[in-house]
């Protein structure tokens, strides 16, 4: 009965522990926390429904933010691309997609792990660039050497971004996809 008695007690902790983690991680996030679970809910279920209909045929990424999905990585073909758009589209909440994606050969582990360093990178860079990008004002990710910003930002920050970016390590081009409030 003890025993039970502190698995609940654990259970509550984390529970708790992980409202804070929410909280703290969004930072200073312009989006409404509605919006911020939303774009976790968008992405988690795109890339589900994506794997299950797919498995390891594709390599494709799904994030949301602002209710808009980016959608990178590589297919086999345009009939395939163009599918993932549809099954995105299908996902609650979606109200635009950003395709992204390549036609061609998967990309090699090595170049998802050279990414996932310049996404990092670039992340790092921006929250050293001064006060006007502390948080998590931008989503940073990288897909072979290109780096998308999402945010909801002023047309001042979005040029301090973009030099910011375009002047990381490992950074081949920069796709702005911001959503300005001036």
């Amino acid at each position: 009965m003890a025993y039970l008695r502190l698995l609940s007690l654990l259970a509550a902790f984390l529970l708790v522990l992980n409202g804070c983690t929410t909280n703290v991680s969004k930072g200073s996030d312009r989006r409404t926390a509605g919006t911020y679970i939303e774009d976790d809910t968008i992405a988690e279920t795109a890339n589900i429904r994506i794997k299950k209909k797919y498995k390891d045929q594709v390599h494709v990424n799904v994030n949301s933010y602002n209710r808009k999905a980016l959608v990178t990585g590589e297919v086999a073909d345009e009939a395939t691309k163009t599918d993932i758009s549809r099954i995105i589209m299908g996902v609650q909440n979606v109200t635009a997609i950003n395709n992204e994606l390549v036609i061609g050969p998967l990309a090699p582990l090595g170049s998802r792990s050279s990414d996932a360093i310049t996404t990092s990178n670039v992340s790092l860079r921006l929250g050293d660039s001064g006060r006007e990008l502390r948080g998590e004002k931008i989503k940073v990710v990288t897909e072979n050497g290109t780096v998308y910003l999402l945010g909801l930002i002023t047309h001042a920050e979005a040029d301090i971004a973009k030099n910011v970016a375009s002047t990381s390590s490992g950074v081949k081009k920069v796709v702005t996809l911001f959503d300005y409030i001036d």
